[in-house]
């Protein structure tokens, strides 16, 4: 069975890029593309009791006409689920990409992915969800609870696609970060990229065999790479470089090796994926 990338669709503004970057992982990585859409709770499938004290005939009369409703609304939501499956497939269509299959799916997101996420590279998600432009200064929640509970990579996509070509890789020499570095010296994505490997802090011995051991992993698997150090709070140093620079994407630890793993997102973590305009993978 050949590896696959799970590309999560809402429906929501994100939706689109998060199918374009599919296809970009595709085409770069040979793999496929599942389809998922998640019908979770709220969503038309739960039935509830409207009917509150009536009088007996009238009662039944309404729960019969209540059922009925019931029905109809999860009837739209799975049409309207099956066509945002639809959509979705067009554009990979469209990109060329060749194995793609689509799953419709009633529960909780984040046991659905987990169950699924198996025989999976990756996890690809947008950073909000329906409500996005109504929460411009907010993750999705669907979002930090995958990010949380994946084993795989997550793959935060952007708002727009553009091709990538430069990509910045946060290192901070944390068990996280060291994996990320191993992750792209073995992932098919990165092979004629450039990449710049870049630690937020203050220059030292310890400091530049850790950017030399990291860049020297990345030259062995063939991928151009440099290093740098830049001073400040890593959230604003590292958005700076990547507007001032004009990387195409960025990739870090999920979580700094100061952070509880099992309890939160590295703080760090958190607020570059809520401010960088490009997408972000997140590796565990």
């Amino acid at each position: 069975m050949s590896s696959k990338i799970i590309a999560l669709v809402d429906g929501s503004i994100y939706s689109k890029s998060v199918c374009e970057h599919a296809a970009w992982v595709a085409a770069r990585s040979g793999w496929s593309v599942e389809l998922m859409h998640v019908l979770g709770r709220g969503d038309g499938s739960e039935k509830s009791d409207l009917s509150g004290s009536i009088a007996l005939g009238a009662r039944s009369a309404l729960l019969s006409e209540l059922a009925e409703l019931d029905a109809q609304r999860a009837k739209l939501v799975t049409h309207r689920g099956r066509a945002i499956l639809e959509d979705a497939r067009a554009i990979l269509d469209a990109a060329g990409v060749d194995e793609i299959t689509t799953r419709l799916r009633h529960g909780d997101i984040v046991d659905t992915v987990h169950e699924q996420e198996a025989g999976a590279e990756m996890v690809l998600i947008g950073k909000r969800g329906e409500a996005a432009d109504f929460a411009k200064g907010h993750l999705g929640s669907n979002l930090e609870r995958i990010v949380r509970s994946s084993r795989k990579p997550v793959f935060v996509a952007s708002r727009a696609f553009r091709p990538i070509t430069r990509v910045l890789l946060a290192f901070d020499g944390g068990p996280s970060s060291i994996r990320a570095v191993a992750y792209l010296a073995g992932s098919p994505l990165y092979a004629g990229l450039t990449v710049q490997v870049v630690t937020v802090g203050t220059p030292s011995a310890a400091v530049t065999k850790g950017l030399e051991d990291a860049r020297a992993m990345l030259v062995a698997a063939g991928i151009e790479a440099d290093t740098k150090v830049v001073s400040g709070t890593p959230d604003k140093a590292l958005g700076d470089l990547v507007d001032e620079a004009g990387f195409d994407m960025l990739v870090m630890g999920a979580y700094g090796h100061s952070r509880i793993r099992s309890l939160i997102i590295g703080s760090t973590t958190t607020e570059m994926v809520r401010s960088c305009k490009v997408p972000v993978l997140l590796v565990r």
